[in-house]
């Protein structure tokens, strides 16, 4: 059974940057999918970046500001952030599938079977 394990969350000021990681056990990911989502109270799991076979997939509300990037060998997800603006506060979530997901399933979480426990990002005003 796989394991993800976040890490990188924190507090920071509007317009600083923080970066997410994400360590995966158990099983390899490197030719399926991997993936970002954050959610906040009240409201559902937001997409927010997905790293497939394909190549690399963004929200709008984080294009030009993350960047998602993966090393297979040490099966490990990033999401760079920059540019953080008081809506990213949340807690981010780490998703898996060893399926290759495209540009139109990569967005939904239903489609990962394996989840984090998640990490909480803060940004102040």
């Amino acid at each position: 059974q796989a394991q993800l394990l976040e890490s990188g969350g924190g507090l920071v000021q509007a317009g600083g940057s923080l970066r997410l990681s994400c360590a995966a056990s158990g099983r390899t990911f490197s030719s399926g999918t991997m993936g970002w989502f954050r959610q906040t109270p009240g409201k559902e799991r937001e997409f927010v970046a997905g790293s497939r076979p394909g190549g690399m997939t963004y929200a709008d509300s984080v294009k030009g500001r993350f960047t998602i990037s993966r090393d297979n060998a040490k099966n490990t997800l990033y999401l760079q952030m920059n540019s953080l603006k008081p809506e990213d506060t949340a807690v981010y979530y780490c998703a898996a599938t060893r399926r290759g997901l495209i540009v139109s399933t990569v967005r939904r979480s239903t489609e990962y079977d394996y989840w984090g426990q998640g990490t909480q990002v803060t940004v102040s005003s």
